[in-house]
């Protein structure tokens, strides 16, 4: 039987995601980056306890359509962003291990304000750092060394070396049960190719879980994609489902 990674939907897709895993969610803080439809579809399964490893907390329903109303002259936000503040705002995460946990300026983020009330737990990891951790549990790292952090609060409880004169901060790899990422092509191989900014945390969570599903825009026929363009290879890819063509309200299955 030939290989075919593609599942119907997106309820099928996280059908196995259980209460306590760990999610690596891809996106770098936009909504052309964000596996909006993949996070519908954990919030209508309504697991709980998740862990959320990502870049940023999520906005949620309700700060999604305020800054959408705010950046509407200027860039058009699709009606279908959903982020994993969505998670949040439902009860459903205990933990979020992220880069920016808050938002600037007046906005409450849903994560910061459950942060706020003791009802999840945080891991705030520099950027850099955090991207490195994913990697590092792609390759088979257990872990690494790096000067970010040393002499702050970040170093606390964990090793710190010398080397050639500046202190290093000891990080272990970052493991998922699940990564869900967005990307823009693949094949029924699962191999992958990303438009602008999607190529940031969705590529790099690629492989660095148990499981990989892929919220892509088109399935195109195995060849049609330039191996030159392909970022990443299908072997790191469990699962791909399509977006659908027109914009569907979060709590509708699909």
């Amino acid at each position: 039987m030939p290989v075919n990674k593609v599942v119907a939907s997106f309820d099928e897709a996280v059908s196995d995601i259980f209460d306590g895993a760990v999610l690596l969610i891809g996106g770098f803080g936009g909504p052309g980056e964000c596996p909006s439809y993949l996070i519908a579809a954990v919030a209508r399964k309504n697991v709980r306890d998740l862990t959320i490893v990502a870049n940023l907390a999520g906005w949620g329903l309700e700060l999604a359509a305020d800054v959408r109303e705010r950046l509407a002259p200027v860039l058009p936000i699709p009606p279908d962003w959903y982020d994993q503040g969505l998670l949040v705002e439902r009860g459903q995460v205990r933990k979020g291990i992220l880069s920016f946990p808050a938002a600037p300026g007046h906005y409450l983020m849903p994560f910061e304000r459950a942060l706020l009330e003791g009802k999840v737990e945080v891991e705030l990891v520099p950027q850099g750092t955090l991207a490195e951790r994913i990697r590092a549990a792609r390759a088979g790292i257990a872990a690494f060394y790096t000067p970010t952090g040393a002499g702050t609060f970040v170093a606390e409880g964990k090793e710190v070396r010398e080397f050639d004169g500046r202190p290093y901060v000891l990080e272990r790899a970052l493991r998922g049960d699940f990564s869900l990422i967005r990307a823009h092509k693949a094949d029924r191989y699962g191999n992958l190719v990303y438009r602008g900014s999607s190529r940031t945390f969705n590529a790099t969570m690629a492989g660095a879980s148990r499981i990989t599903i892929a919220e892509v825009d088109e399935v195109v026929e195995v060849g049609e994609l330039d191996p030159e363009c392909v970022v990443t290879p299908g072997v790191y890819v469990d699962r791909v489902v399509v977006r659908p063509r027109e914009p569907r309200p979060w709590h509708e299955p699909m």
